[in-house]
């Protein structure tokens, strides 16, 4: 068996080919570009290269990024402050918190200064619950709709199978649980307590992986055939690797994300399709 590789590159450049040219209607009209306001608290590594991976995108797609960076040292009061102006400012239509915060910090408080509607990557309590009982038009965070998005540009079907998530993370994997209910599959969740993981992973249609611990999953523990999403990203001896060995699973998958190159690149695509998206909620357009 081969797999198929979800190539995240080419269905992300898909996305950002309809923001540009809506992006493109809204700047002829004389609107504001929309704007991503990027949060961050101190330097750290991941985060900086991330936020110019942002930068790179947006600017493709005729869309902005601010970046506003915070000094370690700063305080809950501080944070909530600045979250709060760029709530306010018309110029800024998405706001992204990078995580993780400074242990001193309060996410649960950062979170709650977000306006929801600015809430691009579905981080604020609000956007959370709509997702939760599907209701309204919530935004839900960018990399596990990414990853829905990667299955949907190949037409590989949710419904009626059975998903597998390893790991429960409230950015990453629930969300991906809750979207993966929406779109009516049977959903099992795993995580560190899990006893017998492999006995679980092996009987998923669908195996979605997050947990950050690189080669977690290998081949004795996914079922023949199987859709696998690794959205694991990880340094080994200078080398981005997932959360899934391969090597080892590649050749027993059905279908399955490489990495680097499947599910990050949708991240930043389904984050600018968001930030339109708002600014086009904003000035009282609906989103076509």
């Amino acid at each position: 068996m081969s797999a198929l590789i979800l190539d995240g590159r080419a269905a992300a450049a898909r996305i950002l080919d309809d923001v540009r040219a809506r992006a493109a209607l809204r700047a002829e009209a004389g609107k504001l570009c929309p704007t991503l306001a990027v949060v961050r608290v101190g330097d750290d590594p991941p985060s900086v290269r991330y936020a110019r991976q942002l930068e790179r995108t947006f600017r493709g797609a005729g869309l902005a990024v601010r970046l506003e960076v915070l000094p370690p040292t700063i305080d809950d009061d501080g944070l909530a402050a600045l979250l709060r102006a760029l709530s306010a400012d018309a110029s800024v239509h998405g706001i992204l918190l990078q995580l993780p915060l400074p242990a001193h910090l309060s996410r649960e408080r950062a979170a709650e200064e977000i306006s929801p509607d600015k809430d691009v990557d579905g981080l604020t309590p609000l956007n959370a619950g709509r997702l939760f009982l599907g209701r309204g038009l919530p935004f839900a965070p960018a990399t596990p709709l990414g990853g829905l998005e990667l299955l949907h540009h190949y037409g590989i079907g949710i419904a009626g199978r059975h998903a597998v998530v390893v790991g429960r993370s409230d950015v990453l994997g629930r969300p991906l649980a809750l979207l993966l209910l929406r779109e009516n599959a049977t959903v099992t969740i795993c995580h560190s307590r899990t006893p017998d993981l492999p006995r679980l992973t092996r009987q998923a249609e669908i195996l979605a992986v997050a947990v950050g611990r690189p080669g977690l999953v290998t081949g004795d523990m996914v079922a023949p055939g199987a859709v696998v999403l690794d959205f694991g990203i990880n340094v080994v001896a200078g080398s981005v690797v997932g959360d899934v060995d391969f090597a080892s699973v590649a050749p027993l998958a059905g279908a399955i994300t490489p990495v680097p190159g499947g599910t990050g690149p949708m991240t930043a695509a389904v984050l600018a399709r968001n930030t339109l998206t708002a600014a086009e909620r904003q000035d009282g357009r609906a989103a076509p």
